[in-house]
């Protein structure tokens, strides 16, 4: 294992996603795509469940970014992150919610809370949503469930709740149909494929360079890697 060396600065940044407000995805998307809405607040989730009990995004409507919030948004922004981290802490096996902002992704302003499963002492710390990525998916009806209480628990003070939890088909019971609101999507991904959580701290890293292709090799076991 090498680190990696620090590139040099940039006389410019690169302009993030959304600087212009009729580019901004935050502002061009429906509010179907939320798990909860208000006047002025939205709610919502990645696409499919991930390794975590739940990760949300809370953003403003309007297209500001931190520094931009007038007093009474402020306000609200301390309001809506109490709330909103008490509702997930609510849910079971949450021990801790993690409130990120990064802000390097997207102008609009957006927040993160990752919940940490209860009992995962490695889970602590910064490295939260690197785990994400590498846990074990949950299972799709505990995650819309736990969608569900979330947004009934912040649709208690107001606002409008569109997540439902996954309806039983009575026929089979063993089945899950998809709800149409919130969190649908209209064609599942590939199974290996993850939602990208935290676009804000991603980079891009370069392809790699082609291996030579090296004929089979007999009796020798394979071995897993870390």
């Amino acid at each position: 294992m090498r680190v990696k060396k620090l590139a040099p600065p940039v006389e410019v940044e690169p302009p993030r996603s959304g600087e212009d407000a009729s580019d901004c995805v935050a502002c061009s998307t429906h509010d179907d795509a939320y798990i909860w809405v208000s006047e002025r607040w939205r709610v919502r989730a990645m696409d499919r469940p991930t390794g975590l009990p739940m990760v949300l995004i809370l953003e403003c409507r309007s297209h500001l970014d931190l520094g931009d919030l007038p007093n009474m948004l402020a306000a609200e922004l301390g309001v809506m992150t109490v709330r909103l981290e008490r509702a997930i802490r609510s849910l079971d096996g949450v021990a801790r919610v993690h409130v990120n902002r990064w802000g390097d992704g997207s102008a609009h302003l957006h927040m993160w809370f990752l919940a940490r499963p209860y009992g995962r002492l490695q889970l602590r710390g910064t490295f939260l949503s690197l785990w994400d990525d590498l846990l074990p998916v949950i299972p799709e009806a505990q995650w819309r469930e736990n969608l569900a209480l979330v947004a009934a628990w912040l649709a208690d003070f107001g606002g409008k709740a569109n997540a439902e939890p996954a309806h039983i088909q009575w026929e089979s019971p063993a089945t899950f149909t998809v709800p149409t609101t919130a969190t649908a999507t209209a064609q599942d991904p590939e199974p290996e494929e993850r939602p990208k959580t935290l676009e804000d701290v991603r980079v891009t890293e370069p392809p790699a360079t082609p291996q030579p292709e090296v004929g089979p090799i007999a009796d020798v076991p394979a071995t897993r890697q870390s």
